[in-house]
């Protein structure tokens, strides 16, 4: 499948989906968004991919939706004016709610810019790793607007009610390192380093067990649960889990001692 706003690869299990319009910075406007879903949509359809990276080309990871690239206006205009959260309902929210339900973990390498709907997509990563020249914002406060993508639900709950606010309205830049402090990403790195160690990550995870899948579906589903319904969860995806090849190689391979060989089934 050929693409003009992004580019994918497949190797050893891992599937490298990169956002590649640098002259925008990889600004996610309606046809990037296209390219997107039918990429991460073409790597569910493939079982040898286990572990999927997302990164970005150039100086920026995603500068968030391209405001010149809305799309068409409405056949009848609304009386009250432009809805900005049309294409969220049609576009944007439906593809950041198929990320939470991705079926295999997925790591985010963030180099430079991750703002707005860009910091979204970054924080939709089970693993987010962030290049020491990255850094994330929330600057729709500029244009009179509201974050979006989900940021207003992630952001308190990985970085608590204070910084998601301090982040939301003050829009200042959060580099790296402070992502790093406040639990807003996994690791920060140096900027060579960063795809090296997002495809070490994403091969380790592309060699584990099917229960990864299971696992991942566990913790985002905890962001809403009760404690009644989350137990109930574990004991339905254990049993579940128990059942695969690779639990049977796993508790094998324990007896004997030695690595486990998962296959992903």
């Amino acid at each position: 499948m050929s693409y003009s706003k992004i580019k994918t690869s497949v190797d050893a299990g891992v599937g490298v989906i990169t956002l590649a319009d640098p002259s925008t910075l990889n600004a996610a406007g309606l046809d990037l968004m296209d390219e997107l879903k039918q990429a991460f949509d073409a790597m569910k359809a493939d079982a040898s991919v286990r572990c999927v990276v997302l990164t970005g080309e150039g100086r920026g990871f995603c500068s968030g939706a391209n405001l010149s690239g809305r799309g068409p206006a409405p056949e009848t205009p609304d009386p009250e004016g432009p809805d900005a959260g049309a294409s969220l309902e049609a576009v944007y929210n439906p593809f950041v709610t198929s990320l939470r339900d991705y079926p295999v973990p997925i790591v985010t390498a963030v180099n430079g810019v991750a703002a707005g709907v860009g910091c979204s997509l970054a924080l939709m990563g089970d693993i987010i790793v962030a290049a020491e020249s990255a850094y994330f914002l929330q600057a729709f406060r500029r244009i009179g607007l509201v974050p979006d993508g989900g940021s207003t639900y992630l952001l308190p709950r990985l970085i608590g009610k204070a910084r998601a606010m301090e982040m939301a309205l003050l829009g200042d830049k959060v580099p790296a390192r402070t992502a790093l402090e406040w639990g807003l990403v996994n690791r920060c790195v140096a900027d060579d380093q960063l795809m090296p160690v997002a495809l070490e990550l994403a091969k380790a995870l592309a060699t584990g067990p099917k229960a990864l899948g299971a696992i991942r579906k566990l913790v985002w589903e905890s962001l809403d649960q009760e404690w009644a319904a989350q137990l109930h969860a574990e004991r339905m995806a254990q049993k579940s889990a128990g059942r695969t090849e690779d639990s049977r190689e796993g508790v094998l391979a324990f007896l004997q001692k030695r690595p486990a060989e998962f296959k992903g089934r």
